[in-house]
């Protein structure tokens, strides 16, 4: 029960989250058919929710290393009629090499990481999404390099992915500004370990002035449909529009992990504009967690 699981950003020290963005940028720019590190291994897929990138980033990811990867849902496996989750772990990590999962509870996770005999990855709680940000790093870097001391800036939801970017701030050293409605900060446990590397605006347009990076997510997630219209009065004066964009500096870029609603939590003009690089972030899914894989299946 050794294996380095990757269950939080914070699972990685500063250094090998940089060696991951760089070997990422380095898989993308050569990739090389015949290297097959992964040849006859296995990742196991768990989705309790639904997805467009993680799945088809890990799945294409392993084909391209030489493994295989193998899609459940509850409905597939005994976990969605009650099998503890212990036991689910014990067993699953007996016949596979890895283990990706995508669920509800960050402590799913945790749990499976706990008793797995192989690597755990989180492919997304509702506290964390920690592979979203190795993309998200790795763009920033590919486009304006190191991003160490620069300024990244938060509008909307204080969620899962904004937990994972004040990860990203403690790792890297950047700092974030953060701008929520009232009762949609991240969580307090997330924050102060942080400490002055996060700061909090009361609007979007003070959080965006002379940022480096502006990033945002849908007002309500996956789950979170039943509150659709509570959350759009909530979060109308958090969007990022024209005038947002303009308060950043002027190479600032904009990022957002998608799917995205244009007119809701940024506008047609912002995201289809010359400072998002949204569909970069998206494809870099696939070669950051192929750095990650071969982070925590090969390495020595």
């Amino acid at each position: 029960m050794n294996s380095k699981h990757f269950t939080s950003l914070l699972d990685l020290s500063s250094e090998e989250f940089r060696c991951i963005i760089h070997r990422a940028i380095e898989l993308k720019n050569n990739r090389d058919p015949d290297y097959q590190p992964l040849k006859g291994q296995v990742l196991a897929m768990i989705f309790e929710k639904s997805s467009t990138r993680t799945r088809i980033s890990f799945e294409a990811g392993m084909t391209h290393f030489g493994g295989n990867a193998l899609f459940l849902s509850p409905r597939d496996t005994q976990l969605g009629r009650g099998e503890p989750l212990h036991d689910s772990a014990k067993v699953i990590s007996s016949m596979v090499d890895c283990i990706m999962l995508r669920t509800d509870k960050h402590e799913t996770v945790t749990t499976f990481a706990q008793h797995s005999s192989v690597p755990v990855i989180n492919g997304l709680t509702d506290q964390e999404h920690p592979c979203q940000l190795l993309a998200d790093m790795q763009t920033y870097f590919e486009f304006r390099g190191d991003i160490k001391g620069k300024t990244v800036t938060w509008i909307g939801d204080g969620n899962n992915m904004c937990h994972s970017y004040i990860h990203a701030a403690m790792l890297l050293d950047f700092n974030l500004n953060i701008a929520c409605p009232v009762g949609y900060q991240p969580l307090i446990e997330y924050v102060l370990p942080a400490g002055d590397r996060v700061r909090f605006f009361d609007t979007a347009l003070a959080a965006a002035k002379n940022t480096d990076l502006c990033v945002t997510d849908v007002w309500a997630s996956m789950g979170q449909e039943e509150e659709q219209k509570h959350r759009e009065i909530a979060f109308k004066d958090f969007q990022i529009n024209a005038e947002i964009m303009k308060a950043a500096h002027d190479d600032a870029l904009f990022m957002h992990c998608l799917p995205a609603h244009r007119g809701e939590e940024v506008t047609a003009e912002v995201i289809d504009g010359p400072q998002s690089v949204i569909f970069a972030e998206a494809e870099n899914r696939l070669h950051a967690q192929k750095a990650l894989l071969e982070f925590l299946l090969c390495k020595k």
